[in-house]
């Protein structure tokens, strides 16, 4: 059905997927009500678990949530429509016409954890581009899952768009994921979003081509040249705002020099958000209550308000250190040394570099994108933040007039 259902939407117009978006938007707001009863059946399930406040944060759905993601569709609704677009084209000698245009990938399978946003979101961006969608969504969210997908199919009946379009596998069987890492004749791309281990297990098994997403071990650097205010600023920023997300940073890694003439402000930052430091061997001698770091401390995300610090004597070695920690995801550099920014920013492999500005700035919304699918950290197809043209391809066109070879 999802298959059929791609065909016939990647020929509808703009006007018509925009209108689907909006009377889906609508329908979610009149319902958000359900929404939240059913995301309290998930918020107690998950209390009974024992999950972490990381995790909880990212179960959970409020009003105000709800209205953001329905807004989010809306905003997708604003964005230019890449399907169609001619991307390129020329003229053959023999007069034959060549179009390189931009068409849905197809039917996206999309595997996620946790987050009920990512329900709306994926299949806003899926629809937009014209293609039908097949959601799995993690076990912990179940109920509210479940209630988004049928609202959004009753919405879609009032709309030329085919409630077939979406796809829900109702299912907290593991078996039901990994059937879809193998559904090539039904699946054209498969998208993980969640942790390493679900990504992992995605790129690893599955059969179906995949885009593949990646977990967030972002680092603050702040060289010998930053200015206090910005560095403290960003880096409190990029740790505090949304500790449980993938572009919050989880590793500070701190010149020397910067830290022997700002060490107070910092530490002062540090007490006020409540911020626990697990360090290097120096870094444990300069900040007051601070842990030794372990390896795991250093390779994974903390997802609180938890940090890894660093100290180094050049920029080169917060480039090592990034280069055997990072997850190619994002990564910042503050400092009013323009040289030593465009040094950092040319050799550190992620897929988002920032000078002078916060990590959490690696969101579709917050590029203009609407809504992202996921953050791409591999270098094939999509990179970074993935919106509308990430979920297209090229198809050639040639237009002749009888001419052979």
């Amino acid at each position: 059905m999802a298959q059929k259902a791609s065909k016939f939407l990647g020929m509808l117009s703009t006007e018509k997927k925009n209108e689907a978006l909006h009377t889906i938007a609508d329908y979610l707001d009149q319902h958000t009500a359900a929404i939240l009863t059913a995301n309290e059946q998930d918020l107690q399930n998950g209390r009974q678990a024992g999950y972490d406040d990381a995790y909880m944060d990212r179960l959970s759905l409020s009003e105000s949530r709800v209205k953001e993601f329905a807004q989010g569709l809306r905003d997708v609704a604003k964005l230019e429509d890449p399907a169609g677009e001619i991307v390129s084209d020329w003229t053959l000698d023999n007069g034959l016409q060549v179009e390189t245009v931009r068409v849905p990938l197809g039917v996206i399978g999309m595997i996620y954890e946790a987050r009920p946003n990512v329900t709306v979101d994926a299949t806003g961006l899926a629809l937009k581009s014209g293609n039908a969608i097949v959601l799995k969504g993690g076990s912990s969210a179940i109920h509210s899952n479940r209630t988004i997908v049928r609202l959004m199919k009753e919405a879609l009946e009032n709309t030329e768009v085919s409630s077939d379009a979406v796809q829900f596998i109702d299912s907290t069987d593991r078996e039901a994921t990994e059937q879809l890492f193998t559904m090539k004749e039904h699946i054209d791309v498969l998208i993980p979003r969640g942790g390493g281990k679900l990504i992992s297990a995605v790129v690893n098994n599955a059969t179906v081509p995949v885009l593949e997403t990646g977990v967030g071990n972002c680092h603050i650097y702040i060289d010998k040249e930053a200015d206090v205010e910005k560095a403290i600023s960003i880096f409190i920023n990029a740790k505090t705002d949304r500790p449980a997300v993938c572009n919050a940073a989880e590793t500070l890694i701190i010149h020397s020099e910067w830290l022997a003439e700002n060490k107070e402000a910092l530490v002062s930052a540090l007490n006020e958000h409540s911020i626990t430091v697990y360090g290097c061997d120096r870094a444990v001698n300069e900040f007051p209550g601070a842990e030794k770091a372990t390896e795991d401390h250093w390779a994974n995300e903390f997802l609180s308000l938890d940090v890894a610090v660093k100290i180094v004597d050049e920029a080169a070695e917060a480039v090592e250190h990034i280069d055997t920690y990072g997850t190619k995801h994002s990564e910042a550099i503050v400092t009013e040394n323009a040289q030593t920014a465009a040094q950092f920013t040319g050799l550190v492999d992620a897929a988002a570099i920032y000078h002078n500005a916060s990590t959490r700035f690696t969101d579709g919304s917050a590029l203009g994108f609407g809504a992202e699918i996921g953050i791409s950290t591999q270098k094939l197809h999509a990179r970074g933040p993935m919106g509308l043209p990430a979920l297209t391809t090229v198809k050639y066109v040639m237009k002749g007039n009888g001419q052979v070879r």
